[in-house]
């Protein structure tokens, strides 16, 4: 494997378990509405291309259209109140940012809004291992559009082919994909059905790892 210039880290799936959080504040938006609640698994299933496509998926079908700006602007409000409450950093995270950030420039890009991004991280004291985090809201595009990973290359003072994406989806591998750069799968992400996000063997990347420590010593064997 090439040695990457600089690495860019997903967030939710990949850094973070955030689907209890993320479900709490998805049903206490339907609440809102006289809605009942969905369950982890439905919620999971639905996660991943964004806030707004999460609301589309959350309630499309027993909302009107001109009522889901409104729902998701609550969404926002509720996750904003709750997304520390039952988040946490998976086994390891910690240790491997704090091993990678010594030797490789690192940077976030999220579909989570920025500023929730930022808030989570923050919150979980792993905001100090990024030197730039973009979210889904931080420009007109989000993954698996490449401009995220282009203009992180750029502010990174790296080509955008010499960064390596770590990622947990098939929408990662795509952006990865899209930018022409390298992609880390990691598989102790979020679980989705294949019909949402094909099986994991069949996800292209340029590596596959299991747990944290395992990326660790991988990109820390380029290096030496």
């Amino acid at each position: 494997m090439r040695r990457p210039a600089a690495l860019v880290f997903d967030l939710d799936g990949t850094l973070i378990d955030s689907r209890r959080d993320i479900t709490t504040a998805i049903n206490l938006m339907r609440e809102g509405y006289g809605l009942p609640p969905l369950s982890l698994e439905q919620v999971v299933r639905m996660v991943g291309e964004g806030a707004r496509v999460l609301i589309e998926r959350a309630v499309g079908g027993e909302l009107p259209a001109e009522l889901l700006d409104e729902a998701l602007a609550r969404y926002l409000a509720h996750y904003d109140a709750v997304c520390l409450d039952a988040t946490r950093p998976y086994p390891g995270i910690a240790e491997m940012l704090a091993a990678l950030a010594s030797s490789f420039p690192t940077a976030l890009l999220s579909n989570k809004g920025e500023a929730l991004s930022r808030k989570v991280l923050a919150g979980l004291g792993l905001d100090g291992y990024f030197q730039e985090v973009l979210g889904g809201d931080s420009l007109p595009t989000r993954k698996p559009d490449p401009a995220g990973l282009r203009l992180l290359a750029g502010r990174l003072g790296v080509p955008a082919e010499d960064l390596m994406l770590v990622g947990d989806t098939r929408i990662d591998a795509e952006t990865a994909r899209a930018a022409g750069c390298s992609f880390a799968l990691v598989e102790w992400g979020f679980p989705r059905p294949p019909r949402l996000d094909g099986v994991l063997d069949e996800i292209a990347a340029d590596l596959r790892v299991a747990e944290a420590g395992e990326l660790t010593r991988s990109l820390l064997r380029s290096v030496a």
